[in-house]
């Protein structure tokens, strides 16, 4: 009988709900510590980030628009899936050179946070609103909205942890995303979108690249529809130039460059409060009086 070969994983890239293969149909061999090629990466483009903006803003509308009860019960769900497929995440890792406790530890870690998020996702409101005090006979109120489209530039020492590190909050609070995985461990990041695919989360919601920082990082900070950018790597080349970027085109940007992942501080309601915008609102006290004589 003849020696059967094994079907190896096509990785993708995930665009509004769906998994093209980069458009400029570029790639590059991901390697092991042997030498050997584990697998062929999407190298994506500049139209592929594009692509991925278009379906962010579509999503935004209707992710921002939901209950927090029920992003809270997606982003559980999120949580259930990835620990249903931890065995798979965990040879992932460890065929990019973690060791099997550490894979473990990494998959376990990553659904714990997925899970601290949810059970935020209704209650953060509470904690950063506010009633203002005014002189005048009005009611003055804050209140946290979601900041619409975040362009994240996830860690490149970390496979899904990561990832799901900064996708979590930033989608706990209604914004939608375009993420660049890490470049020298992507594997999880295209599992980690299936995941996604087949929760309850709304295709477009959150957009998964792979490829280039140096090549990316430039079309990240100057798309005139993305409204913040998180930067999770330390290249101070790459920080100067979103910094410029960002400044002539008024983006808000967030450098992450000292958090570490498995830290208490990489989780935190203020993570998801970053990507909000505060609203306030002013409203006329009726006249106590002049409401009882009409009643």
């Amino acid at each position: 009988m003849a020696t059967r070969l094994e079907i190896q994983k096509t990785y993708k890239i995930y665009i509004g709900g769906q998994f093209p293969r980069t458009e400029s149909g570029r790639f590059y061999p991901l390697k092991n510590k042997k030498g050997d090629i584990m697998a062929n990466i999407c190298q994506s483009s500049r139209k592929d980030f594009r692509n991925a903006v278009v379906a962010a803003r579509g999503a935004f509308g209707g992710w921002s628009a939901r209950a927090g009860f029920n992003r809270s019960q997606i982003l559980y769900r999120i949580a259930e899936m990835l620990e249903g497929r931890k065995e798979q995440f965990i040879s992932e890792l460890i065929l990019q050179g973690l060791t099997d406790k550490a894979a473990n530890d990494e998959v376990s870690l990553s659904v714990d946070r997925l899970v601290y998020y949810a059970g935020w996702c209704d209650k953060y409101q509470a904690v950063f609103s506010s009633v203002n005090p005014v002189a005048s006979s009005h009611f003055n109120f804050s209140v946290p909205e979601p900041t619409g489209v975040v362009a994240i530039i996830a860690p490149e020492e970390s496979s899904l942890l990561g990832l799901v590190t900064v996708i979590a909050p930033v989608i706990a609070g209604g914004n939608s995303c375009i993420v660049l995985a890490s470049e020298s461990k992507p594997l999880c990041a295209v599992t980690f979108a299936e995941v996604l695919n087949s929760s309850d989360l709304p295709g477009g919601v959150v957009n998964i690249l792979t490829g280039s920082s140096e090549e990316l990082h430039s079309h990240f900070s100057s798309h005139m529809d993305v409204n913040a950018l998180s930067y999770y790597r330390k290249n101070k080349n790459e920080i100067k130039t979103i910094k410029e970027n960002a400044s002539l085109n008024v983006k808000r940007i967030f450098i992450y460059d000292k958090l570490v992942l498995a830290s208490d501080k990489a989780q935190s309601p203020y993570l998801i409060f970053d990507n909000q915008e505060i609203k306030t609102t002013w409203h006329p006290i009726e006249n106590i009086g002049s409401a009882k004589a009409g009643y």
